[in-house]
């Protein structure tokens, strides 16, 4: 779906995918009690929605250890970097940018493969000229975690059920799952509103055994259900990578005023160049200004900014939504 294409949400629309930004998996008759709406009328635009493929639900998974790959391209390449980087079963996300650097990409990675991430694979990507991998430190805020300022916070409050709360082990390497465990993160991957019903009968377990194993990922942090949406659907058109340096001795209180703001979609701390790389959505260019320019300013070294061009992968899932690989 191209620009041009983009649907026209009007504002139960946007509340319904703003609701299932905060649980994915949450039923539409819960959806409609909090927004105070029919269920019906809730269950049919939300089904459209899916259907249309403005929003996807899916589910996350993988190794923990994670870095985040700046990359500088050939000239005319940046799309075709950005699309082999979006390829990669181990990327998140995948985004052409402006400026020196030009695609940005997370891939997660264990600690034992990195060298041959950095050594070999990367240099071999296709249109890549430099490369800078750096670890990703932290995650202050996740996408997942993005609540754009549609819904209030009571009716947040009202949807978000456990394990909302559960982070993810703070482990390298994946988790040791069983094949039934695998079987559930595929189905959910591909479908994450896929009923219990379907996941059973597609893992070839009871109904009782995939809740049961459900809830256990879940509560241990080892699968995470995303709601993947263009944030332009949302009303915030213009997106945005900050690469920031953080004044000495600030960057505790910093970080804390940026995971309040309700524009900042992403926050990492990272290893190399800069301190944080920070993933916006805002309604217009004067609004970047002014977040840039505004109060962080007296807390930040410097701040670099990427305007995002184009969204080749978001959580996992290729964009536009339903793109196949090539």
């Amino acid at each position: 779906m191209t620009p041009e294409q983009a649907p026209t949400l009007d504002d139960l629309d946007r509340r319904i995918v703003a609701a299932l930004q905060v649980d994915g998996r949450a039923p539409w008759s819960r959806i409609a009690d909090v927004l105070g709406e029919s269920e019906r009328t809730v269950m049919r635009r939300g089904a459209e929605l899916i259907a249309r493929n403005v929003v996807r639900i899916s589910a996350l998974f993988g190794p923990n250890a994670a870095v985040l790959v700046r990359a500088e391209c050939a000239i005319g390449a940046v799309r075709t970097t950005a699309t082999a980087l979006a390829q990669r079963s181990d990327s998140v996300f995948a985004y052409a940018l402006t400026g020196t650097i030009e695609c940005v990409a997370e891939i997660r990675v264990s600690t034992a493969d990195l060298p041959a991430l950095v050594l070999d694979e990367l240099p071999a990507t296709v249109g890549l000229v430099r490369a800078q991998a750096d670890p990703i430190l932290r995650v202050l805020r996740s996408v997942r975690q993005w609540r754009p300022p549609i819904l209030n916070p009571a009716q947040i409050a009202a949807l978000e059920t456990p394990p909302h709360g559960v982070q993810q082990p703070n482990t390298d390497d994946p988790p040791l799952l069983s094949p039934t465990d695998r079987a559930i993160v595929r189905v959910l991957a591909e479908d994450g509103r896929a009923s219990l019903t379907t996941i059973a009968l597609r893992a070839g377990i009871s109904e009782s055994t995939a809740r049961r194993r459900l809830e256990w990922l879940q509560n241990n942090g080892h699968l995470w259900s995303r709601a993947v949406v263009e944030p332009r659907y949302l009303g915030y058109p213009v997106e945005a990578i900050l690469w920031i340096r953080v004044l000495p001795g600030r960057l505790e209180s910093f970080t804390a005023r940026l995971v309040a703001d309700p524009h900042v979609r992403e926050a990492i701390a990272i290893a190399g160049e800069f301190d944080l790389a920070v993933n916006v959505a805002v309604p217009d260019q004067a609004s970047l200004y002014g977040l840039v320019a505004g109060s962080w300013r007296s807390q930040v070294q410097s701040v670099q900014v990427s305007v995002v061009l184009q969204a080749m992968k978001r959580s996992g899932v290729r964009v536009p939504l339903g793109a196949r690989d090539l």
